[in-house]
């Protein structure tokens, strides 16, 4: 549904984007990640043919968006940056004026998409009335329209409080689950990407440093939590008997090669250290994300 091969943006002399490659697959709803920066919205920008790419490709549904935009995009929606909309209308008519910029709408169309984000009994109020929340679900309303078969959302929970947030989220499941879309999405709530996500791709400064699947990442094995009163004294000895290769945030231990928590128990109670709790760890997308974001600007130093 998506393929970047090699895609590359500069502005000036600054690499915004630099030799981004990943594939989205039909039906899959596809994380992309980074800090504020890494580059995300720009190759957002270029997936949508509002940013010129230096070098590279990006293609959808098959068709390369530089050279074929109005095909690439026929069956794309989109919320890309911060959507704009006439305060002084109505929800409706404003989604009938930005149906005519592609192509016009049917009303039954336009009355479906409403209910679909559930804004149904407030179509006829003036936007300058909604709340936040109800703004969003116009955005994604408005890229309902042309019955898409590929969703592009750049920061879809922006400034949502929680309930918003949790709205968003079901209506986000509920369009693959019941329309069977393609969802890409960039996101800084890392939870959020947990409970959405197939798969993530995580830029840093420009560059792809991951790609994988969500359900890949949270049963990543060896991580075990370690509660004792001397952590650094348990794991000294934990190392030097080779049962342990790593440690972090004086609470997790990475187990060697073959060796179980049971062992490292029973190591720890010989030599009489007490063990208050050890249980493995499940590694949530943000455990993962911020090791790994860390990790990488380590080695830049």
């Amino acid at each position: 549904m998506i393929e970047l091969l090699h895609l590359q943006k500069k502005f000036g002399q600054r690499l915004a984007v630099d030799d981004l490659s990943f594939r989205v697959a039909p039906g899959e709803i596809f994380g992309l990640l980074g800090h504020n920066g890494a580059g995300k919205s720009t190759a957002i920008g270029m997936m949508l043919g509002q940013v010129w790419p230096t070098g590279g490709a990006v293609k959808i549904r098959g068709h390369d968006v530089a050279t074929h935009r109005r095909a690439a995009l026929q069956q794309v929606g989109a919320i890309f940056e911060t959507p704009v909309f006439y305060d002084y209308l109505s929800a409706w008519r404003n989604l009938e004026i930005l149906s005519t910029y592609t192509a016009p709408t049917p009303k039954a169309r336009i009355q479906e998409v409403i209910e679909w984000v559930g804004l149904t009994g407030r179509e006829q109020s003036k936007v300058r009335t909604y709340s936040h929340g109800m703004r969003s679900r116009l955005a994604l309303a408005q890229a309902l329209l042309p019955k898409p078969e590929l969703l592009i959302l750049d920061e879809p929970s922006d400034g949502l409080d929680p309930e918003g947030i949790h709205e968003m989220r079901q209506t986000i499941l509920r369009l693959r689950r019941e329309l069977g879309l393609t969802i890409l999405l960039s996101s800084h709530l890392l939870n959020e990407v947990e409970q959405l996500c197939t798969r993530i791709a995580i830029l840093q400064q420009g560059r792809k440093v991951f790609e994988g699947s969500v359900a890949g990442v949270k049963s990543a094995h060896g991580r075990v939590a370690l509660k004792t009163p001397d952590f650094a004294g348990a794991t000294r000895l934990l190392r030097e008997r080779g049962l342990i290769t790593a440690t972090a945030e004086e609470r997790f231990i990475t187990l060697a090669d073959g060796c179980s928590t049971v062992e490292i128990t029973q190591a720890l109670v010989a030599a009489g250290r007490p063990v208050q709790g050890i249980w493995q760890h499940e590694q949530t997308v943000e455990d993962f994300y911020l090791d790994l974001v860390n990790r990488h600007r380590e080695t830049m130093k």
